[in-house]
């Protein structure tokens, strides 16, 4: 049996006998193992031998049956040839019967084609005299019934008719033009009455007779009118024209012969008469009165007829639907869409104006006039430059004009005009009409708001030496990095999608990184002109609290504060400030001022402690306080801040060190790297530097 292994079936063959092996503590016995393996090598030879008679057997069967089978074969294969040797002859005389009965069919025709023309032309020119004499006797004329037997024998003579002179049958002409006409109305009549009945079968029998008559169209004008009756009884009239071609779709195919005619004309009458007239009826009332609500319909209605459009294209309406209906939808709004963009800048423009005039009387407050031209633009050289405010403070109460409300509804304006915009523009004039409007939010929102805002924030933030004074600028730099990505998100969201592929795209971003460009030079410079109103106001703190005798006590021994109060206050005020600073920006920005604040705080301290002498006592207090100068360094976060602090501490030990460790002190690991003469100016501050002592340890 397969797999087989033959090192296995030895082991299991010698575990087997007696003997074999000693597991178990079954003594080995090699004579009984190899008797055993004797005789079952003479089985399996015993058995081999019998397999192979067998398997010769079996090739001598097969050899037997594989002759008989091709003996068989052949046999086949000559049946098979006799049988395809008949299917040919029969084929042949198959041909040859059918070109004899073809031929004989030809002849049959032959005969019979000129007789029935003759028939007919005998009872084409019988019908004639009786037109001729004036009376019509034939039953087909008299008998109602009949009216499509007549109907096809009018529109015969009628054409025969027509080919006859004028002078000599005249009268006879008009007769039949009469009865062809008559008749011809009779139909359409006939027509109207099985259409109002419902019945398809009398319809479809009716239009095919008149499918040759010249009023044919007329016929289908009449359904059209008929299908239309009660069809636009509700307010909705795209959604009544959509169900009506819904329904006239499957019941036109089974009355006449080309349905996608039909449905076409069908679709052209309701846009041409009921969708132009509702349009017009809507557009019209508010087009010169309420620019607002003509825009909203003028969206509203294009937008309802291209969604009636996009569910009309599932008919068949012939070869070119798409190109078909365009020409419908612009036939009724080609009037309104000329001059769209105009209407939509000039509504934008007076309504961004609203928001923002409603904005500022609600503050009682009168818009100043930022100014342009030589003086103006001399002034901001001179600000960007010296970072000095050129002109009066303005006191603006703490008030940072901008208003997130105000924000959101010029978005929100300028977001359904870029959608109006999408849908209504023509593909061509898309970039550069999202343009003026990307141009009209610029204008107010970044110019007119945020502009105006940052401006009077400048104006508003009161010089270095002003004491107590309020910084609303924070304020203003917070809400304006709100309301600008509010801005980048709509440029991105809804500008974007419309000018991505067009040389709009560079245009509009080099207007908006100019735009950023101009309000991040008026951020930084409000912000620096704001930082040094912070140290301006800890430099009135100090000056008011701090005291000489605060570092040369009179009476050493009894020294009981821990920290001045000077010190106390300015950490109290710079704690406020930092966490104003965190509160009013994000990202890496707070980095950037809390390190330029930090550095000009350390600035600060650095130039007041040099102001002073420090008796041993003292030099223990100011190091007291620039402790906790450095805690408060901590709240800001930043390593380089710290490091400042850490080694203006490491400095004031040199005010209480012993003489004898001056040295020491200033090799030491945060001293080491400092110029000298900075040490120098720290010794120096003590009050005992002039003892000779002092002076020669530390030369």
């Amino acid at each position: 049996q397969e797999p087989f292994v033959a090192d296995e079936y030895i082991e299991r063959l010698a575990w087997r006998t007696p003997g074999g092996g000693s597991r178990g503590g079954e003594a080995f016995d090699p004579k009984r193992l190899l008797e055993e393996f004797v005789n079952h090598i003479q089985e399996l030879q015993v058995m081999d031998e019998r397999i192979q008679r067998k398997v010769e057997k079996l090739e001598q069967q097969c050899q037997k049956e594989a002759k008989e089978f091709a003996k068989k074969v052949q046999e086949l294969q000559k049946s098979n040839q006799v049988a395809f040797q008949h299917f040919q002859e029969l084929d042949e005389h198959i041909s040859y019967v059918a070109t004899k009965v073809c031929h004989l069919g030809d002849q049959l025709e032959g005969v019979n084609t000129p007789r029935q023309r003759a028939v007919e032309a005998q009872k084409l020119m019988k019908y004639f005299n009786e037109f001729l004499d004036g009376e019509l006797k034939s039953d087909v004329f008299t008998n109602s019934e009949k009216i499509k037997e007549a109907a096809d024998i009018i529109q015969k003579l009628h054409l025969i008719a027509q080919e006859l002179p004028f002078d000599r049958f005249s009268e006879v002409k008009s007769k039949i033009a009469s009865k062809y006409h008559d008749l011809e109305c009779q139909l359409i009549q006939e027509f109207t009455s099985a259409q109002r009945r419902g019945e398809i079968s009398r319809m479809r029998e009716v239009a095919a007779v008149l499918l040759h008559f010249k009023g044919y169209s007329h016929c289908v004008d009449v359904y059209i009118k008929q299908c239309q009756e009660g069809a636009f009884l509700r307010n909705d009239v795209f959604e009544d024209a959509a169900i009506l071609c819904q329904r006239v779709n499957k019941q036109v195919g089974e009355i006449f012969s080309n349905p996608e005619t039909v449905l076409a004309k069908l679709i052209q009458n309701i846009f041409e008469v009921k969708l132009q007239s509702y349009v017009k009826d809507q557009l019209e009332e508010h087009r010169k009165s309420d620019a607002e609500q003509y825009l909203k319909n003028l969206y509203d209605l294009y937008s309802r007829t291209t969604n009636l459009s996009s569910k009309l294209m599932e008919f068949n309406l012939g070869t070119d639907k798409q190109t078909f209906l365009s020409k419908l939808i612009k036939a009724i709004f080609i009037s309104y869409l000329e001059n769209y963009i105009e209407v939509e800048i000039g509504y934008l423009k007076s309504r961004s104006a609203m928001i923002l005039q409603r904005y500022y009387d609600s503050k009682n407050h009168q818009k100043r006039s930022i100014g342009t031209g030589g003086i103006q633009d001399l002034k901001e050289r001179l600000r960007q430059r010296t970072n000095l405010p050129l002109g009066p403070s303005i006191d603006t109460h703490g008030e940072t004009f901008l208003s997130q409300e105000v924000v959101v509804n010029l978005l929100q304006e300028t977001k359904q005009a870029f959608e109006r915009c999408h849908r209504l523009s023509d593909p061509s004039d898309l970039p550069k009409n999202a343009f003026r409007i990307f141009s009209m939010l610029v204008e107010f929102l970044c110019t007119e708001h945020i502009d105006y805002a940052l401006e009077t924030g400048l104006a508003g933030i009161p010089s270095s030496d002003s004491k107590n004074a309020n910084l609303y600028f924070l304020d203003v730099v917070h809400q304006a990095n709100t309301i600008f990505h509010l801005f980048d998100k709509q440029f991105n969201d809804h500008l974007m999608p419309l000018i991505s592929s067009s040389p709009k795209l560079s245009e509009c971003l080099q207007k908006k990184k100019d735009i950023i460009e101009q309000m991040e030079v008026k951020l930084d410079m409000g912000i620096d002109r704001t930082l040094n109103c912070m140290i301006g106001q800890m430099k009135h703190i100090l000056a008011a609290e701090q005291k000489k005798t605060d570092f040369k006590p009179e009476d050493e021994n009894n020294v009981l504060i821990q920290y001045t109060n000077a010190c106390v206050k300015v950490c109290g005020y710079v704690r406020k400030q930092v966490e104003k600073i965190r509160n009013s920006m994000d990202g890496k920005n707070v980095d950037t001022v809390l390190m330029e604040l930090g550095v000009r705080f350390h600035r600060l301290i650095y130039e007041h402690l040099q102001q002073y002498s420090y008796s041993c006592m003292g030099g223990m207090l100011a190091i007291c306080d620039v402790a906790e100068y450095r805690k408060c360094a901590k709240d800001f976060k930043i390593a380089l801040v710290l490091q400042l602090f850490d080694t203006l501490h490491a400095l004031c030990n040199l005010l209480v060190v012993a003489p004898d460790n001056l040295k020491q002190v200033c090799s030491g690991e945060q001293l080491a790297n400092l110029d000298k003469n900075i040490l120098h100016s720290f010794v120096q501050l003590r009050v005992d530097y002039r003892s000779a002592r002092l002076a020669r340890h530390f030369s």
